[in-house]
């Protein structure tokens, strides 16, 4: 009597032959689940797509009246003028020296704050206090850039006397108030990630609580942390409203934080307000700009994945 050929096994012990039955009875349900992610994933890669396409043919139209050279050499930019200057580097300076006073006030006090909720911090006090910082996240950005105008203005002029309404350091340390809980929450995700051993290891050598934090629990979550103060960067050079309201509208490359700036979403807000005829190349500046900075956030994206991929710590 012959003996039926054994069907192929898998290592968990199930045939190849039930395996596939199971793939070819997929449920209509998971399949319809499956082709609606697709699609979601498609419609953000699709969206991203088409917003570069716009800026680019848009910005076209003004590069075609003005160089590169001058765009990027230019230390003048007086669109709405005559003499008519277009160099971007004052919108370029306004925007970095708000965002690096943003970055300046978010990093210690969103690092201290995760440091406090990853290592010190009891359960019930961290389940409280994270989501009471989390909350600044949610407040809308016009009421943050009338809070620089109307609070953190007055009390910087009881310092500085001869602080003008509109100026840089008011906007820069509102805007940092803002990214707090994107710099403080991450981070403070990074931290916990860290294995309980690497602590206990520590303190087995006699290390106290700030060395275990310090030391220890940093270094190992410097990836997440470093990915946190990027995406934070980000969101202070994208912002519109703070920097619209408070900062001024006075395109003037400077260090001073005591002087009125202008940044390139404040341009952009005053641009598009609806007196630039369509298709001039003052018209065209917008998506000049906004290409610039579009390009400007990716790179700094592009890096904060690169960091992430190169010195992420794997347990």
């Amino acid at each position: 009597m012959t003996r039926p050929l054994d069907q192929p096994k898998t290592t968990d012990g199930k045939s190849l032959v039930s395996l596939r039955r199971g793939r070819r009875q997929t449920p209509l349900r998971e399949i319809a689940i499956q082709r609606l992610l697709l699609v979601c994933a498609l419609i953000s890669i699709f969206t991203t797509i088409g917003i570069v396409v716009m800026l680019v043919g848009q910005a076209w139209g003004f590069f075609r009246e003005v160089s590169v050279v001058e765009f990027f050499t230019e230390k003048r930019w007086t669109p709405m003028f005559e003499p008519q200057h277009f160099g971007v580097a004052p919108l370029v300076g306004g925007t970095l020296l708000t965002a690096g006073i943003a970055i300046l006030v978010a990093l210690p006090i969103g690092l201290a704050s995760a440091v406090y909720l990853s290592e010190y911090a009891r359960d019930r006090v961290r389940r409280v206090l994270k989501p009471l910082l989390e909350i600044l996240a949610g407040v809308p950005t016009v009421v943050y850039g009338y809070f620089a105008l109307t609070f953190i203005t007055p009390l910087l002029q009881n310092i500085f006397p001869n602080l003008i309404v509109f100026n840089a350091l008011s906007a820069g340390l509102v805007m940092g108030i803002m990214i707090i809980p994107m710099v403080s929450s991450l981070s403070e995700d990074a931290m916990v990630a860290v294995p309980r051993s690497l602590r206990n290891a520590a303190y087995g050598l006699g290390a106290t609580r700030f060395e275990v934090a310090t030391r220890v629990v940093m270094p190992a979550a410097v990836s997440g942390i470093v990915a946190a103060c990027i995406l934070a960067l980000s969101r202070a050079v994208g912002e519109t409203m703070i920097v619209a309201i408070a900062a001024g509208s006075t395109p003037r490359l400077t260090l001073n934080p005591l002087e009125s700036i202008q940044t390139m979403t404040a341009y952009i807000v005053q641009i598009s307000l609806g007196e630039t005829p369509h298709g001039t190349v003052e018209y065209y500046t917008i998506f000049a700009v906004g290409l610039l900075l579009f390009v400007m956030t990716l790179l700094m994206n592009l890096f904060g994945q690169w960091f992430v991929r190169r010195y992420r710590e794997k347990y």
